[in-house]
């Protein structure tokens, strides 16, 4: 799930300003979370509470504005219109991926999750290829593998290259020309972030695309650098942050907390950063010493002391 939210974000800013390279700032300074990780928590939070879906959405919808589409928007405050194939149901789906163990069950709640805003048989679809995508991932299935199973059962294109798709590409809502195009910048992919940076370079449906393949990505590699999970913690509500990891700790979601440059910058300064705050508590506990000796009426030699005290005069 947290490689979900993690496209979503990196995307967000780049939606309305299409790019065609994977050469970008990975978290531009307004990234930010937008439906797509809203309703991915509503999933999850539906699933952990025992919830219909239908009640999780509203709640979480009307909680958190995040930039929602017409016909979602009218179904969240009661016009009842269900008919899209939009990506949508896809975007939202990669809780049930993690949570179910069989594919009838994920194929099964993946539906069950579209119907209630995307009952079209392309918005079902689109959700089902990407949570059992998810699904396969995380049981360890090759990629080729998870290409035939989704191209077979879905008759989906992933015999395509993402430098084949990149030129002629635009944006794309329909889970049809969409969800595919996600897949493959996973299926392309060396890990996480290359995944989210392959569904963004298409210069379509950015965070959704990359929301999608970034779903997948985690599921598969397992791992996610250190840096990009702070980032995208300091940039979504504490509320999202326990779903989470409640979540991973129900299901049992691990994945690794790898280094990459970026991470190792993150950790060294919050090494220096702890260091400075140890030495400004030690200079404080000495001050505080020699004010608590004067109270007592102790006049020691202070520049000395400071002297053997390493304190400033």
């Amino acid at each position: 799930m947290l490689g979900a939210i993690i496209g979503d974000i990196v995307g967000s800013i780049y939606e309305g300003n299409p790019l065609r390279t994977i050469d970008f700032p990975l978290f531009g300074r307004k990234a930010d979370f937008t439906d797509d990780t809203v309703l991915t928590i509503a999933i999850a939070y539906s699933i952990l509470e025992g919830i219909d879906y239908a009640t999780s959405l509203r709640r979480f919808g009307k909680k958190y504005t995040a930039g929602y589409g017409t016909n979602f928007y009218n179904w969240l405050y009661g016009l009842e219109h269900t008919s899209s194939w939009g990506n949508g149901s896809a975007m939202r789906v990669s809780p049930i991926g993690y949570a179910f163990n069989s594919e009838d069950d994920v194929l099964f709640e993946a539906k069950k999750s579209a119907v209630i805003t995307h009952n079209h048989p392309d918005g079902i679809k689109g959700a089902q290829a990407t949570a059992l995508a998810i699904f396969l991932a995380r049981m360890g299935a090759s990629k080729e593998k998870i290409k035939i199973e989704i191209s077979g059962r879905f008759n989906y294109d992933l015999n395509r290259t993402i430098d084949e798709i990149r030129p002629i590409y635009y944006f794309k809502s329909a889970c049809e020309e969409s969800v595919p195009e996600s897949i493959l910048a996973f299926l392309e992919s060396k890990d996480v972030e290359s995944a989210i940076r392959n569904a963004v370079s298409l210069g379509g449906d950015a965070d959704t695309m990359a929301c999608i393949a970034g779903g997948i990505a985690q599921a598969y590699y397992k791992e996610i650098p250190t840096s990009i999970i702070h980032e995208v913690k300091s940039r979504i509500p504490n509320e999202f942050i326990e779903i989470i990891d409640r979540f991973n700790l129900q299901f049992n979601i691990n994945y690794i907390e790898c280094l990459d440059a970026q991470s190792e910058k993150f950790r060294w300064k919050m090494l220096y950063e702890q260091a400075v705050k140890e030495k400004e508590q030690e200079r404080l506990e000495k001050e505080r010493l020699l004010t608590l000796l004067k109270k007592a009426g102790i006049n020691p030699d202070i520049k000395a002391m400071k002297n053997s005290l390493h304190l400033e005069n």
